[in-house]
């Protein structure tokens, strides 16, 4: 199995928020579109702090979680 290369995100300039952010300021993240098949996530309150680059299989799973209420308190 080959091992990809983390893509460099500190060029990337396309952020979007998730539908379900509200206007409201709360908790919201972003996520832009990059090579090779890594999604990178940030903090939309913090948007030159840290950026977590998952692989897409990754996202989709943690998407998958969200969705079917994993993370529910």
């Amino acid at each position: 199995m080959r091992s990809k290369s983390i893509p460099d995100v500190s060029q990337l300039s396309a952020w979007r928020k998730s539908s379900y952010s509200g206007g409201d300021g709360g908790d919201c993240l972003e996520v832009a579109d990059a090579p090779s098949g890594f999604v990178p996530v940030r903090d939309s309150k913090n948007r030159s702090g840290a950026v977590l680059v998952l692989p897409a299989g990754g996202w989709s799973g943690f998407v998958a979680a969200v969705r079917g209420g994993a993370f529910d308190g």
